[in-house]
């Protein structure tokens, strides 16, 4: 059997440990700032908007006239060109509202030599450049118990300075999953985390916003060494959102154990999104984070879609 024992390095140590992480996170948010613009630039291409009728000053198409439109709808100009009548159709715009939550608990400060950037700097570029796409889009977008919804072209430094300000709050200490909020009638959420938690918690809080009407997204951040367990030999195993250490011999014996129930917790989660109707997205932080954005792009405006 495998030598495990429990330390207990004391509560004053953990506090310490996540005020200084808040500080370091501060520092990196304008690099960070940097990385979401390049990255929803590169996405950016192919964007045009919605390109739905309805109402709104952006020419869509023309179209032929039908016979019970009003007469006032009919585009004289166009219509003189040919034997046919044609009405002018301008492109939808009434924006929708999507209500964004990044994880930035002890959890997912966690980086591998495997990843290209640890998971709360990938969740937080991949939330600021979500939200310069929708904003592009003509969406409103903002921070779940922190800012209003807002369609501004400076919607990344706005959030960020959120960020900033929360981390800076005596006292403050990131939770793994959002307090219940308010949302506008017909919102959209979008959660961003690794959902290292209890599938039943994340549970109430997906059934929470659902309950107001709200469609949601979640999309989950992965390090590549927690879905391998490379490890091997005497190892310590340290809980950062608690005060728990775990020493264990012949590491390599638990790595299937490992995966099986990581597989299990995920199917969970999934099974608890689709209850609710919300989608579930996985991203490695050894991938390019423009995959999972051009991904979390098509998803989100598919959700648009179907509020329609």
């Amino acid at each position: 059997m495998p030598d495990i024992s429990l330390i207990d390095p004391g509560q004053h140590g953990l506090d310490s440990a996540r005020q200084d992480e808040a500080l370091k996170l501060a520092a990196r948010i304008p690099a960070l700032i940097v990385m979401a613009h390049e990255i929803a630039a590169s996405v950016m291409h192919g964007v045009h908007g919605r390109r739905r009728p309805g109402t709104g000053e952006s020419f869509w198409q023309f179209r032929p006239y039908s016979s019970g439109e009003s007469a006032s709808r009919i585009d004289w100009r166009r219509s003189a060109r040919d034997q046919m009548l044609y009405v002018r159709e301008r492109e939808w715009e009434a924006a929708h509202t999507i209500l964004l939550w990044v994880d930035r608990s002890p959890s997912m400060h966690f980086v591998s030599s495997l990843a290209r950037q640890s998971k709360v700097d990938r969740a937080l570029v991949l939330g600021l450049a979500a939200a310069d796409l929708l904003v592009a889009s003509g969406e409103r977008i903002g921070l779940i118990g922190l800012t209003r919804p807002q369609a501004t072209r400076r919607i990344i430094e706005r959030l960020a300075d959120a960020w900033i300000k929360e981390e800076r709050t005596p006292g403050y200490r990131a939770a793994e999953m959002p307090e219940a909020f308010p949302l506008p009638r017909g919102a959209q959420a979008l959660l961003i985390g690794d959902f290292l938690c209890d599938p039943e918690e994340l549970g109430t809080v997906i059934d929470s916003l659902a309950a107001q009407g709200a469609r949601g997204h979640l999309l989950m951040i992965a390090d590549p060494v927690e879905e391998t367990f490379p490890f091997k030999g005497h190892l310590e195993l340290v809980d950062v959102d608690s005060p728990a250490r775990f020493r264990v011999g012949h590491a390599e014996h638990f790595a299937q154990d490992y995966q099986t129930r990581l597989a299990a917790h995920r199917e969970a989660i999934a099974r608890i999104a689709s209850r609710r109707g919300w989608s579930l997205l996985l991203h490695r932080t050894d991938r390019p984070a423009s995959e999972a954005l051009l991904a979390l792009r098509m998803r989100l405006e598919a959700g648009t879609m179907m509020r329609i």
